[in-house]
């Protein structure tokens, strides 16, 4: 199965956006695009229907108007990574929580550091939000995308 990426200028930098003809497979900055791309297999630099939609509905949130993504997701990682980055799904636009709290969504409260390592490997950033997870102290920490970005879309998600 091919997998179509096309490239699209975000307010947050460069974003490699990648699907089959039937799920979303990364959105992902440039700084991890090299890493992400190598477990994607056969990759043509060329739209799809899903890349398309995909970029409609990222210009929508940073619009402002679409608070919620309807893409279809193909996820791969181990059992541990999958749950975790479902607890970032669960998370609502405009809220965050801490690095601990995803710990507990997922059971596992011991797990802190492993979930900060995990969300660091997400291969669809902004529809799988990472960025809404922040140190325990209230401050921001850690993001693929740099704190700048994840600060931007942080304030953007507030102002809605």
């Amino acid at each position: 199965m091919n997998t179509c990426v096309e490239t699209w200028e975000s307010p947050i930098g460069t974003l490699h956006i990648a699907a089959t003809d039937y799920a979303l497979c990364a959105v992902a900055f440039d700084s991890l695009w090299q890493r992400i791309r190598t477990t994607l297999g056969n990759v043509q630099t060329q739209s799809n229907t899903l890349t398309q939609t995909t970029i409609r509905q990222l210009q929508a949130y940073f619009a402002g108007t679409r608070h919620c993504f309807a893409l279809p997701l193909e996820l791969h990682g181990t059992n541990f990574q999958l749950r975790t980055w479902q607890a970032l799904r669960e998370i609502p636009y405009g809220e965050t929580r801490s690095y601990s709290e995803q710990a507990q969504m997922i059971g596992q409260p011991q797990a802190v550091r492993a979930i900060g390592h995990t969300n660091g490997l997400n291969p669809i950033s902004i529809i799988v939000p990472c960025h809404r997870v922040i140190a325990k102290s209230g401050k921001l920490a850690g993001y693929a995308g740099g704190l700048a970005a994840k600060a931007y879309l942080l304030a953007l998600e507030a102002n809605a």
